[in-house]
């Protein structure tokens, strides 16, 4: 099993940790900087520093099988047991925290079920169950709005049985909520948005920067996708 630093830290970049498994290309830790690709969110890179002072790259983060294990993806691959030192690409990590988040304000601005999405450093993505076109510009501004109001992201934990009594907190038609270990995962952002969500988010609204609707595309009778990207 991974603990998953990311989880309740995303801000942090370094960190040490132990080999407990090894594998064709991959390495599991005791415990992960890596945030392992999920909901939309692609995995970390990065790299692993290696007793002795040499580097491995990382080139990707995936849950196991049973989903309690990290297994980062390597070229070399070290001894079980061996003590490295994890370094994250946070520039990269940092681009994808401020897209997530600005994808949690884009379903606050258009308030319909999501049916789909996709997280990129560079461009961000939500499918709706809507049958009509929204207005590009008109979402832009609600979406600038909220950005610009600075609410805070924080985090919260439900149990199981508590996310079951409200199902209103579940957006997303298509990607459900992870199940299994009793309780799940709250974002809360202000008093505006709250709900599950297992990626890695920025502190606050006002740190994603200037983003716009760049794009609008029929989908299907009922599904539009709806994509954002940054404003230089």
């Amino acid at each position: 099993m991974t603990t998953p630093l990311f989880r309740d830290d995303p801000y942090l970049e370094t960190a040490p940790a132990r080999v407990v498994e090894v594998g064709d290309g991959w390495v599991v830790l005791d415990r992960s900087l890596f945030y392992a690709a999920g909901g939309g969110q692609p995995g970390d890179t990065g790299r692993l520093e290696l007793p002795g002072g040499a580097t491995v790259p990382v080139t990707d983060a995936r849950y196991g099988e049973d989903r309690t294990a990290i297994r980062l993806m390597v070229e070399a691959v070290p001894e079980v047991g061996a003590e490295v030192v994890q370094h994250l690409d946070f520039a990269r990590r940092h681009r994808l925290m401020r897209m997530h988040t600005a994808l949690h304000l884009l379903s606050v601005a258009l308030p319909f079920p999501v049916t789909g999405g996709q997280i990129g450093e560079a461009e961000g993505r939500l499918d709706f169950d809507l049958p009509e076109n929204p207005d590009k510009d008109e979402v832009t501004a609600k979406v600038m709005a909220l950005v610009e109001g600075d609410h805070p992201v924080t985090t919260e934990w439900i149990t199981d049985e508590e996310l079951d009594a409200n199902p209103d907190l579940v957006k997303t038609m298509a990607v459900k909520p992870p199940r299994g270990s009793g309780r799940v995962r709250l974002v809360r952002i202000g008093e505006i948005d709250l709900q599950p969500c297992g990626g890695t988010h920025v502190a606050s609204t006002a740190e994603i920067g200037a983003v716009a609707v760049t794009k609008i595309e029929k989908k299907g009778r009922q599904n539009r996708r709806v994509r954002l990207g940054w404003v230089e």
